[in-house]
């Protein structure tokens, strides 16, 4: 909410990123930016890659947005990324010019089922 109320909306993505990263490092957390996801089949890595926002502390997957609305391909890309790591946890954040919005996500460990996190 800082980086939001600060920046408010229409600045590019990469600056709430670079902001939000700072942020979290200042308060203890080992955030990584811009993780390169590589994509395999079977056991040959293809030419072409992936690359998540942020991670935090190796197993949160945080995809940010700065557009008007979220939809289901934002939330499909960071599904993708949540199966293609195995990672528990993602959350998707956008920044839009009329208000901050999250969506928190848990992959199941057994199922690999991927459900909204409802928050009280």
């Amino acid at each position: 909410m800082r980086v939001h109320r600060k920046f408010r909306g229409g600045l590019l993505e990469s600056a709430y990123e670079a902001a939000l990263k700072y942020l979290l490092e200042q308060k203890g957390f080992n955030v990584e930016r811009q993780v390169y996801l590589p994509i395999y089949w079977d056991d040959v890595r293809l030419d072409q890659d992936y690359r998540m926002d942020l991670v935090i502390n190796g197993n949160i997957i945080v995809e940010l947005k700065a557009v008007k609305y979220i939809d289901t391909p934002h939330r499909r890309q960071l599904w993708n990324y949540m199966n293609l790591t195995h990672l528990q946890y993602g959350m998707l954040i956008n920044f839009s010019p009329d208000g901050l919005y999250s969506e928190w996500y848990c992959r199941d460990e057994i199922t690999g089922e991927i459900d909204k996190v409802k928050l009280l």
